[in-house]
């Protein structure tokens, strides 16, 4: 099974299945004589832990990071940082109903398909369980990046939406409320929205927003690599996720070219930023912003028609811990996955002016 690493320099490799004794990574190109802050790194797990609030998935796994290499009395070495997570409350039993059944719009279908075997606990392999990885991961590239701010939050939730862009909203309250919107009376209306969802045996999507600020100039590697393009794969990579766009995105396509463009003001930085900090492929100095639309959670408590493994007709319905909604702990991997892709071409970009 290919496709497991992500990265060029700053590389994280992920291992382990929802259900197994531990899920764990190999991070591979960081620099040496990095001060860890483990309290920080701690601090992003917990971000994205199941059993946080009412609104997620009830399983309670308190996400402990064991580090096993790569670091001596607190810094960075140079030499691969490896580490595990165990499991430690999984109940198998909740998915014995569907180890001959393929759940509708999961991955065991297509598992099953192409590699002849699948993990049916908690989906194994394809589990966003896996995602716990990249948050460590995306904690210490954090903390290699120092200046750049990375922020995410919750945008919408269904057909509710936040009709504010990053600069009108208050990130302080991302973390004062369980659903991680930076609006407090629109995430009380969002949080009561996903517990009626829920009520109902169903599920919701919704979209995450992120900017990351401070970002130098030049990071970016046209013409295959472009900085927005290795954005969207990596947010791509995510669970659930179905679209991403930046900048101006889809609402570019309804502006002419001259209300469009981003003319500059004395010194190289621009009136407007509908390019969202990238152009050409390559970080210009302004605020990159862009956002991620997720699906919908697969499981839900009701029944659905679908087929077994012979390919006849039977019915599957959800049973277990599950969340109803996907973005609220979403946030920070989204995060994560931003803070490996800049730190990656941070480093490309050092090597590439030697």
């Amino acid at each position: 099974m290919a496709g497991n690493s992500f990265g060029t320099i700053f590389k994280l490799t992920t291992f382990g299945e929802s259900h197994g004794p531990a899920i764990g990574g190999i991070i591979d190109g960081c620099p040496a004589g990095l001060s860890l802050d483990f309290e920080a790194i701690n601090a992003e797990m917990q971000r994205r832990k199941p059993g946080q609030s009412a609104i997620v998935t009830q399983r309670k796994e308190e996400d402990e990071v064991k580090f096993l290499s790569g670091i001596f009395e607190g810094k960075t070495t140079g030499t691969p940082i490896g580490f595990t997570i165990e499991n430690t409350d999984q109940k198998s039993k909740d998915y014995s109903h569907i180890k001959d059944i393929y759940r509708p719009s999961h991955a065991d279908y297509t598992y099953d398909k192409k590699y002849g075997i699948r993990d049916y606990r908690g989906g194994g392999r394809s589990s966003a369980r896996e995602t716990a990885c990249r948050v460590v991961a995306g904690a210490i590239a954090k903390q290699l990046l120092q200046n750049i701010k990375i922020t995410a939050y919750v945008s919408s939730v269904g057909e509710m939406e936040l009709k504010k862009n990053y600069s009108q909203v208050d990130f302080s309250e991302i973390e004062r409320n369980p659903v991680r919107c930076p609006d407090a009376e629109m995430a009380s209306k969002m949080e009561d929205y996903i517990k009626s969802i829920r009520k109902e045996g169903d599920t919701v999507g919704g979209t995450v927003s992120c900017v990351i600020q401070n970002v130098p100039f030049g990071l970016g590697e046209p013409v295959f690599d472009k900085l927005h393009a290795a954005l969207g794969k990596a947010m791509l990579s995510i669970n659930a996720v179905k679209g991403f766009e930046y900048g101006s995105g889809f609402a570019g396509t309804k502006m002419k070219g001259s209300q469009h463009n981003d003319e500059f003001k004395r010194g190289g930085s621009t009136k407007t930023n509908n390019s969202g900090g990238i152009q050409g492929g390559i970080s210009n100095g302004e605020d990159i912003y862009f956002k991620i639309a997720f699906k919908p959670v697969a499981t839900i408590m009701q029944k659905q028609q679908t087929i077994d493994s012979k390919g006849d007709k039977t019915v599957t319905e959800g049973k277990g811990r599950h969340d109803p909604c996907v973005v609220p702990r979403a946030v920070p991997i989204v995060e994560a996955m931003a803070a490996l892709v800049l730190a990656d071409f941070y480093l490309l970009n050092k090597i590439s002016k030697i």
